[in-house]
């Protein structure tokens, strides 16, 4: 079978397309997926340089998401059988409950092989049904991006109608959160640095939009929206360049969801956090259960990803760097 591996830990440049490697079999509790489509995150970009907390496979193929056709089951399977459409789920010993260092130790594209192949086997449990109205390049956004963002939001931040919610940047997070904010009846506060993103993302709900380029003081222009207040929750993408401004920017008792570093590392002050009684929470996808529930909320909402820009199989090289240029909007897809 084809399937695209990652000779060495020292960037993209080592991403090589295999036509020789052996098609896996399922084994008792597994199911056989040919995939049809898959995405790019930050994450793997993280595992291209070697640098992602759990370590990376030898020769791993990449990529945490994925989504495909159920061709065969193992013994034992009964969740799902062949013709089932299905996506992967990045963290596949993550049934519910919070997030272990033994779970943590198993990730697709990571420590075990991901979805960037013709044929991937993967555990019962592990591949989930989605919604019918979504195509494989739809469905295939959900596992990272889309289960983070829902974490973020509705288990952690218990998210309801009238609240503020704070989102940084037009990411593929940030705009899943987008769209969750509203099906709750959320008011949303949208930053980027370019205008055109931010045009966009009113088209898609948000009502208070901030250029940090054009407005770098953003914590205070978000004070000024909230009547003083400051927001609910903040889905926080950026790291230590941000968290400080986005800790000025959330109100008293409330809730920011870290979740990102794309603006890099460093020290923060921690004292608004004793004073202010906010409560900071790191997120890191989510479990199997959290997965389930997402996806009968888009049923019910039909709700549709954003996808920017497609790429054939055989150009997976292009749709890396096309995802590392930040200039669009929307996910990366990779079809099978």
């Amino acid at each position: 079978m084809k399937a695209f591996q990652l000779r060495e830990t020292h960037g993209i440049r080592d991403l090589i397309l295999r036509k020789d490697l052996e098609q896996p079999e399922p084994g008792p509790g597994e199911v056989l997926l040919q995939v049809r489509a898959s995405s790019l995150n930050f994450r793997d970009f993280i595992v291209a340089h070697g640098r992602y907390p759990s370590g990376v496979k030898p020769l791993v193929i990449p990529l945490s998401d994925g989504a495909g056709e159920v061709v065969a089951t193992g013994q034992g399977v009964k969740a799902v059988q062949a013709g089932d459409r299905v996506t992967g789920t990045v963290f596949p010993d993550w049934i519910s409950g919070p997030l272990t260092q033994e779970i943590f130790q198993c990730s697709l594209g990571g420590t075990v092989d991901g979805m960037l192949a013709e044929y991937v086997v993967l555990p019962e449990r592990a591949a989930i049904p989605f919604p019918a109205h979504l195509s494989y390049e739809e469905a295939a956004t959900l596992p990272n991006a889309g289960v983070t963002a829902w974490h973020a939001l509705v288990e952690a931040g218990k998210i309801h109608a009238g609240q503020t919610v704070l989102l940084l940047g037009t990411g593929g997070v940030s705009l899943f959160a987008l769209q969750f904010a509203k099906l709750h009846g959320a008011i949303v506060i949208q930053t980027s640095s370019s205008d055109e993103k931010l045009e966009r993302a009113r088209a898609m709900g948000a009502d208070h939009l901030i250029n940090y380029q054009n407005t770098p003081d953003w914590d205070k222009e978000v004070m000024k929206l909230t009547g003083g207040r400051g927001v609910d929750i903040v889905v926080e993408v950026g790291g230590a360049n941000t968290l400080e401004r986005s800790l000025r920017a959330v109100r008293f008792g409330g809730i920011i969801t870290l979740i990102g570093l794309v603006s890099g590392f460093g020290q923060i002050d921690p004292l608004p956090l004793m004073l202010r009684s906010i409560r900071l929470l790191g997120i890191h996808v989510g479990s199997i259960e959290m997965f389930h529930a997402m996806n009968c909320a888009i049923a019910a909402s039909g709700l549709r990803p954003v996808i920017a820009r497609t790429f054939t199989f055989d150009h997976a090289n292009y749709a890396y760097h096309y995802q590392q240029e930040r200039d669009h909007i929307g996910k990366t897809v990779i079809t099978h």
